[in-house]
């Protein structure tokens, strides 16, 4: 099993990884998750993991940078459903996916069940 890497992220805003002893950008921690690396960072004043809200700010400076950004609509969707986070969104949206492949096995299941009765019926 891999180290989890720690970065610590100092008040100036710049981010060090204590394992290769160097400053890192948020692309090279993208660059890392990408290639599978396990990473928390950490605020080293408070000593508090704010890996979630770093991890947060790569997606959005990404999305700042990328040469289509989503639409409108699509972001007005994130706001208004889940919990007007984006994390929310997600949640909301697997669950009524998750909820819809039930309905639609148990509809499958009634109709396979309802089928087989009406063969032994006949």
């Amino acid at each position: 099993m891999k180290e989890m890497k720690i970065i610590k992220r100092y008040q100036n805003r710049k981010l060090y990884d204590t394992h290769e002893s160097s400053y890192v950008t948020l692309d090279e921690i993208a660059k890392m998750i990408k290639g599978g690396e396990d990473l928390r960072v950490i605020d080293n004043k408070t000593k508090n993991d704010i890996t979630a809200s770093t991890l947060t700010q790569l997606l959005y400076e990404s999305e700042r940078k990328a040469k289509t950004q989503p639409s409108v609509d699509l972001l007005k969707e994130i706001i208004r459903h889940g919990d007007g986070s984006f994390s929310g969104f997600i949640q909301a949206k697997i669950s009524t996916e998750l909820a819809s492949f039930d309905n639609d096995t148990n509809t499958a299941v009634d109709a396979n069940a309802a089928s087989r009765a009406t063969a032994l019926n006949q």
